[in-house]
């Protein structure tokens, strides 16, 4: 296969404390041959140092000195490798409930998530916390991996008992196609090749699921969103009266000629030119990242969205948000934030909270007047301007903002706008 052609596929690992994750990416790494030689050098060395008699494979995404002094993973460590099949890039998140944000933050562009559980624990508080995360932001592909089955003699009855608590648990969430997988990322059974041990089970290995699952429709082909960027006038030879919006198509396809309407003035016009990179195209898409320009000139800036014109999204100052909330302090009933939905950012005002959601039972409680860290819960916001967005469930990108504090700058919740969940 053409390395050019190879697709993408963005995967997260989530779990609970020490269920293995950074360990089975390291085995993922490790047995698909994408380690440098001077990395697994330096691993085999920290391995040797800590007295173990064998390659602690976890070092491999535990980059950070407290980390590896505590054998947890706190940050948000990608890895990128690839096979003959596909490009990979892993999002190594943590277990520990208090880096919930580090666990959203790589959630949120995966294609897939692998949730990881210690077959002699079953199904913990991070479990559900993990899964329901995942079903709220979207992620198309889940794959549950029941992992240290080497230290529960690779026993077929636990393994299918925690499949049944999980199936149990996920009919409540907006999760299709989950696969389960019986592992041991520290032996390798079932990661890269086939189990010996684990003859009763008929499916696929993990990188086998990796490399196969069908992703190319986890895209947005259809609704038309161009956020403006940066307004493009050069003033050089060639280009005196040259116009163009840069920025990234969030979801659809645009043409030449297309009729397209700007938000939120509503003006109409047409597109003249595409440009990717110096390229002149007739047809851009998802996600690409082009130049427009148009018939007219209107007055058109950051912030402001192009879409086609028999195909708009809703505009409003008032927004219904699924939080999840990521600080210390807090949210309550009339505090100011600022919002930022793709490229548009505005003063919001927090109106009122409906619930929040027990992450447990998925049962709402109601009468709140807050939201505290990790919490997530229903808010209403009344905006400065008016954002124009789609329903998460069709548009991840368009359906999605994030919540900043405006004295710090600081990232404080996350958003899901006309949110969908079956609860």
């Amino acid at each position: 296969m053409d390395k050019k052609t190879k697709q993408l596929l963005r995967f997260t690992t989530a779990g609970s404390v020490d269920d293995g994750k950074s360990t089975l990416i390291g085995r993922l790494l490790y047995d698909s041959k994408s380690i440098f030689q001077d990395q697994l050098e330096a691993v085999e060395k920290s391995s040797k140092n800590k007295g173990f008699d064998y390659v602690d494979l976890s070092l491999i995404t535990d980059g950070l000195k407290s980390e590896r002094q505590q054998g947890i993973t706190i940050d948000v460590a990608y890895r990128y490798f690839e096979t003959p099949n596909r490009k990979f890039i892993i999002a190594d998140t943590p277990g520990h409930i208090q880096y919930t944000r580090n666990m959203v933050t790589g959630a949120s562009t995966a294609n897939l998530a692998i949730i990881l559980i210690d077959a002699r624990n079953g199904l913990v508080e991070q479990t559900h916390r993990h899964s329901f995360i995942s079903s709220l932001l979207g992620i198309p592909h889940v794959i549950v991996c029941v992992n240290k089955m080497d230290l529960v003699q690779f026993d077929k009855q636990i393994y299918e008992g925690i499949v049944e608590d999980y199936k149990s648990f996920s009919s409540k969430l907006n999760v299709k196609g989950i696969r389960f997988i019986p592992i041991s990322a520290l032996k390798g059974d079932n990661v890269v090749d086939k189990s010996p041990n684990m003859e009763w089970y008929e499916g696929g290995t993990l990188l086998y699921e990796l490399e196969n699952i069908h992703i190319s429709s986890d895209y947005n082909h259809i609704d038309g969103r161009f956020p403006v960027q940066h307004v493009i006038r050069p003033h050089k030879k060639g280009f005196e009266d040259y116009r163009g919006y840069a920025g990234k198509i969030e979801s659809g396809v645009f043409k030449v000629g297309d009729k397209i309407k700007i938000l939120p003035s509503g003006f109409s016009s047409n597109i003249t030119k595409i440009y990717v990179g110096e390229k002149n195209v007739q047809e851009a898409y998802t996600p690409l990242s082009v130049s427009l320009s148009i018939e007219d000139d209107f007055d058109i800036s950051r912030g402001d969205m192009i879409v086609k014109e028999n195909n708009l999204p809703k505009t409003s100052q008032e927004l219904d948000v699924l939080v999840i909330w990521l600080k210390e302090s807090p949210l309550e009933k009339r505090k100011k934030v600022l919002i930022k939905h793709t490229t548009n950012e505005t003063v919001a005002q927090v109106t009122d909270i409906l619930y929040e959601l027990d992450i447990n039972t998925l049962h709402k409680k109601e009468d709140i007047n807050q939201l505290r860290l990790n919490s997530i819960g229903r808010v209403i916001f009344r905006t400065a301007k008016p954002i124009m967005f789609d329903n998460y469930k069709e548009n991840r990108t368009c359906g999605s903002l994030i919540i900043i504090d405006p004295n710090t700058n600081d990232t404080i919740g996350a958003g899901i706008l006309r949110w969908e969940i079956n609860v």
